[in-house]
């Protein structure tokens, strides 16, 4: 143990000074709309990273899936300024041609755009990226070819113990919010989506009054906003009302989705804490002493290395936008699950009593200090970082204020966020699979 907290504090001494230099301006563009940039002209690209508020939340009733199967359009093909249309194909060339990367993705939160571009190229990039954002074509055959890959993707879920612990842990946990199922919609849902379908959820996501921007390379505070007004400026100012809070009715007990298979995934988790919330650095810490700590953590000490019932077992704080849970997962032998659902309350409820030791609180301490500056290795990772940051409401002295809130957390400000947050009585677990002694209950 002593050599791997020495290895974590000298990786973390070799990056720090690459850390310090992060220098995160504000720049606001000619249209009004707000990005965080770091600049760096070592190498000739910028990362753009960009996020719209709201994501797959925002689905209309009996659409549910189209801003997951819109996302996955984007690149499918679009209008040109000049009022050529691009293909697929001419769309991939056409990225290709220019040695750009763009991506599009959606979560219960945003919908999100990722762009690399070689400052030789910026320009034409610009206008691909923009012709993906403003005018997607939603051609037909592009529409049912990726209609079938996200139908592929559902039918397989139907039979994945993981992706059926999942579904069944968010039905339970949200009501009936959008969180309650997948983004990804159900076979009739997505069958019945059509192009005006996919238009709309575009202009209910993908708005001004809810883009988050970010940047991280070889681009100046003003080129940045002349480019981020190319890609967005024309699309809709405001988009859909957002979703209200989402309920949280999680209970203790234990439910059991029957699937024929040898090995059980266990998914288990109660009410969270908010990210703003003034002990979230006490319950950060913290999880990586239960289950976000490798083989250290205790999750994975008791329910692994002393028992052997499982290959990992992991806890997380999921702070989402209109929700928040503490939760965790883990895959055991259907005859052995039972005895690490048992184990699992056991480290529940000692840590709920007892808190944690000096010696976890320095690990983890060590761990979660050095392993962040190892993350700011590369222009992407950095925009990416900067993105997040805003999308959780941070700001820029986030960077420069975060190990001291690390470091301030004492054994005190663990144990009364365990004792608050942390209740086995209140965990819900949720088994897919076919689990030998143990038993659904309320």
């Amino acid at each position: 143990m002593i050599r791997v907290l020495c290895s974590a504090a000298l990786m973390a001494g070799l990056a720090l000074p690459a850390l310090a230099d992060v220098e995160i301006r504000e720049v606001t563009s000619p249209g009004g709309i707000k990005a965080w940039l770091v600049e760096d002209h070592t190498l000739p690209f910028v990362s753009v990273q960009m996020a719209f508020r709201g994501g797959a939340s925002l689905d209309q009733d009996g659409k549910r899936g189209a801003v997951n199967l819109m996302a996955g359009m984007l690149e499918e093909g679009c209008t040109q300024d000049d009022g050529a249309a691009l293909t697929s194909q001419g769309f991939a060339e056409a990225r290709e041609a220019l040695a750009a990367g763009m991506s599009f993705d959606a979560s219960d939160d945003t919908v999100s755009v990722s762009a690399k571009m070689l400052t030789e190229n910026r320009d034409e990039a610009a206008a691909l990226l923009h012709c993906a954002l403003a005018k997607p074509a939603f051609g037909a055959e592009a529409l049912e070819r990726v209609r079938g890959q996200v139908l592929s993707g559902i039918q397989s879920d139907a039979v994945d113990p993981e992706a059926l612990a999942a579904k069944a842990f968010d039905a339970l946990a949200f009501g009936d919010h959008p969180y309650a199922t997948p983004i990804s919609g159900t076979e009739d849902s997505v069958t019945g989506l059509t192009a005006a379908d996919l238009q709309a959820a575009k202009d209910r996501t993908m708005a001004r009054d809810r883009i988050v921007v970010s940047a991280a390379g070889d681009i100046s505070a003003e080129d940045l906003g002349k480019l981020i007004d190319r890609l967005v400026g024309d699309l809709p100012a405001t988009g859909a009302e957002m979703p209200g809070r989402a309920p949280m009715d999680l209970t203790g007990g234990v439910t059991i989705v029957p699937f024929d298979t040898p090995q059980s995934v266990v998914m288990f988790g109660e009410k969270g804490m908010k990210r703003d919330d003034p002990d979230f650095f006490a319950a950060y810490v913290l999880n990586q002493i239960m289950g976000g700590g490798g083989f250290s953590s205790r999750l994975m000490e008791e329910v692994r290395e002393k028992r052997g019932l499982t290959y990992g077992a992991y806890s997380y704080v999921v702070p989402r936008d209109h929700q928040e849970t503490w939760q965790g997962s883990f895959s055991s032998s259907n005859e052995k699950v039972a005895e690490a659902v048992g184990v699992v309350r056991d480290v529940w409820a000692d840590i709920a009593k007892n808190g944690v030791t000096e010696a976890e609180l320095a690990a983890a301490k060590t761990y979660l200090l050095g392993s962040y500056p190892l993350r700011f290795d590369g222009n992407a990772n950095i925009a990416n970082i900067l993105l997040g940051m805003q999308l959780d409401h941070l700001t820029p002295d986030y960077l420069k204020t975060r190990d001291g809130e690390i470091e301030a957390v004492s054994l005190e400000d663990i144990k009364r966020v365990a004792a608050e947050y942390i209740d086995p009585a209140r965990l819900r677990f949720v088994v897919a699979g076919q689990p030998v002694g143990l038993e659904a209950s309320n």
